[in-house]
């Protein structure tokens, strides 16, 4: 099988594809044919081995050279075999999941336990967008946000991968939506269901009416910032925040939720790579996306061969909804 790896932090250009032995499944394993794949932050910033302060959390990105050789964490395709004791899937079905690594390949094992079948009514490509972000956007939503049908959610960076997930969810849960995006993207938000499309040039959106629920996804206003434009008992989720070589994004999720002793509202972070029950929210994901109330928004789509361009382009920041990566089958 073809699969990329690397040996060492760098740009897209470390990446290389090989020819590997096809893996076989071990026990409660799945041996998956991936279809396609798609491209997140999570995937540039491993490459990269940046921030560096996550170089040396146990467990992250690695110190000297990357812990993870195969990247890859959203994965969509089809069971090729199985290991002894799976019974949950059989050849044929189709599957996605959210992974550590393994995505950028075209096989891998995974641990039946781990996988979702997919959502009926997406191709492969489609179904590829969802693990990461739409995960990270249900979890910042429903769990951390708490949020409740006819609340007020202001949503920032609402027009990339989990921002566009995000309007979607919060509308299906029964929120009143105001979308923060760069102006090109203001008639897509508003397609998503939002209630009002805010440009994010055109002022300061905490100086506008209050809200109950901020998910900030930009990572570029300071929590003192959201407090004003939060009701008393609003709360405050930030997921990211703006890159950094060395810092950044870490250290301004770690300030804002530092501060949340310091006034009435909620000030959480959101951690979806350290959720254990990513599972479940793929499956409430596939259940909103087969009634029609959420559907994947897809920027551009690459060959496989192509990943590393694939990668560059994400990381520029510009993309609008999703970028993934066919591998055929």
């Amino acid at each position: 099988m073809r699969a990329f790896t690397r040996h060492r932090f760098g740009d897209p250009g470390v990446l290389e594809l090989v020819d590997s032995e096809t893996p076989t499944p071990a026990e409660g394993e799945v041996l998956v044919r991936v279809h396609a794949t798609s491209v997140n932050p999570y995937d540039w910033h491993h490459l990269r081995g940046e921030p560096m302060l996550a170089r040396l959390v146990p467990g992250g990105l690695g110190l000297t050279r990357p812990r993870l050789r195969r990247l890859g964490c959203d994965l969509a395709g089809r069971v090729e075999a199985v290991g002894d004791g799976v019974t949950r899937f059989a050849p044929g079905d189709d599957v996605y999941a959210l992974l550590e690594e393994g995505g950028f390949a075209e096989y891998a094992c995974v641990p039946q336990d781990q996988l979702v079948p997919m959502p009926r009514n997406l191709t492969h490509e489609q179904a590829a967008t969802v693990p990461m972000a739409a995960a990270t956007a249900l979890l910042a939503l429903r769990d951390d946000g708490r949020i409740e049908a006819g609340q007020d959610v202001i949503i920032t960076g609402a027009s990339g991968g989990v921002g566009t997930y995000a309007v979607q969810i919060a509308v299906a849960l029964g929120a009143k939506v105001t979308a923060v995006c760069g102006a090109r993207n203001l008639d897509l938000v508003r397609s998503l269901g939002a209630a009002h499309a805010v440009d994010h040039a055109a002022g300061d959106v905490t100086r506008g009416p209050r809200h109950d629920l901020a998910v900030d996804l930009a990572g570029r206003t300071s929590t003192r910032a959201w407090r004003r434009a939060l009701h008393p008992e609003g709360t405050l989720v930030v997921v990211g925040g703006p890159p950094g070589r060395w810092f950044q994004p870490m250290t301004h999720v770690l300030a804002s939720v530092a501060v949340a002793p310091l006034g009435k509202q909620r000030v959480v972070g959101t951690d979806i790579v350290g959720h254990r029950r990513k599972p479940e929210l793929l499956t409430t994901l596939t259940t909103l996306i087969e009634d029609g109330e959420v559907t994947p928004v897809i920027d551009r789509s690459y060959a496989f061969e192509e990943l590393p361009e694939a990668i560059r382009h994400q990381e520029r920041g510009h993309a609008r909804g999703k970028v993934v990566v066919s591998i055929g089958g």
